[in-house]
């Protein structure tokens, strides 16, 4: 939060993968800096037809409901069973990890990026890691952990569909993010876009550090059409990570974003 209000942020949301922990911090962090609002927020990884990982943000919920919680929970207990069956898939692979951990009693999510860490971190990896040229944990996340690769593992739950409903169910709006991080094509996004838009999805992240200009007004002019909120997001994954490491880095193109209920707090 501290980092945010420095670079000039003015409404941040902490989103981190099917969990709220942090949420309660930094909205105390917020409060004691002028300038910066915390909206409550979670990023829920779901599932849709042959797409195993499409992003669904949270934004504006209530993160104490007793639904949210029970749902997110179930999700990262599946979350977990996934991260296993890809350290098992990779140690078949002919790689050494082990899976990695959390604190005693807190559900925080096991993520891919934390299984890429794990294998650059064990010194049995280190000569076959410099033979491929994987140098960091983002470039074994990509040569070993995404669709088609020997250590991907598919998750089970939740659908678009299902994420959307316990979204709601905690007074917040659903918004799919960076859709051109995980679609290739202009029609199939706006397809997609038109899809998620009748199963009740709120917004769309139109403005994202990797969308190009095009695709960023085909994307808002998408999100206007049917009558939805269009946000942005550098997507700050921390100071020393190789892509997403510093806020405000995305392009607004000449347009502007429609955040609704999210900027009215």
């Amino acid at each position: 939060v501290a980092r945010a209000h420095a670079a000039g942020v003015q409404l941040l949301a902490l989103s981190d993968h099917d969990t709220v922990a942090g949420v309660d911090a930094a909205l105390a962090a917020a409060a004691a800096l002028a300038g910066i609002t915390v909206v409550p927020a979670a990023e829920i990884s779901a599932l849709d037809g042959d797409h195993d990982d499409l992003h669904i943000c949270a934004y504006g919920i209530d993160h104490h409901a007793p639904a949210l919680l029970g749902a997110l929970d179930d999700w990262c207990r599946d979350r977990h069973a996934r991260a296993a069956r890809m350290v098992e898939a990779l140690r078949a692979d002919g790689l050494q990890l082990e899976l990695p951990q959390t604190p005693a009693g807190a559900a925080r999510p096991i993520g891919r990026p934390h299984i890429a860490q794990a294998v650059l971190d064990h010194p049995a990896n280190a000569e076959r890691l410099q033979r491929e040229r994987l140098t960091n944990a983002g470039q074994i996340l990509g040569a070993y952990l995404i669709p088609g690769r020997p250590g991907f593992r598919r998750r089970t739950t939740p659908t678009v569909a299902e994420a959307i409903d316990v979204i709601h169910g905690a007074g917040g709006v659903a918004v799919w993010a960076h859709p051109f991080w995980d679609l290739d094509h202009d029609a199939e996004v706006l397809d997609t876009l038109t899809r998620f838009h009748a199963l009740g999805i709120d917004g769309v992240e139109a403005f994202y550090i990797t969308h190009t200009c095009e695709q960023t007004r085909l994307v808002a002019g998408a999100a206007q059409r049917l009558g939805l909120l269009s946000t942005g997001s550098a997507d700050f994954h921390g100071p020393e990570h190789p892509r997403f490491h510093s806020f405000r880095a995305f392009e607004l193109c000449g347009l502007e974003a429609q955040l609704g209920p999210i900027a009215a707090r």
